[in-house]
């Protein structure tokens, strides 16, 4: 498995209308490009645009990557873990919304 490089960045609130170019996502995230690269490969975050030099991000593509690289570090998964745990969580959330649990 890949070794993931997680640098720390301070907590920063982000509006969800801003958007994030490639370097920029990754220096507020502090992923490196090909992991970013491998959560699009994934499914897990969906730029805008026709390549790596002219995607965007939205903001909350910045808690997305951020996830991701906490649960990659700290469970010790590769990306497609890390997206099945994911969409685990994510059916967690539905399902608990249904029945009207917080």
């Amino acid at each position: 498995m890949d070794e993931i490089l997680v640098l720390t960045t301070p907590t920063v609130v982000v509006e969800e209308h801003l958007s994030f170019t490639l370097s920029a996502l990754c220096q507020a995230s502090g992923a490196q490009q090909h992991w970013v690269h491998g959560l699009v490969a994934e499914g897990l975050l969906q730029p805008t645009g026709q390549g790596p030099a002219d995607w965007q991000f939205s903001g909350e593509a910045l808690s997305q990557t951020r996830r991701a690289l906490r649960l990659a570090r700290d469970f010790e998964l590769g990306l497609a873990a890390v997206g099945l745990v994911i969409d685990l969580l994510a059916e967690i959330d539905r399902l608990r919304s249904r029945l009207g649990h917080p």
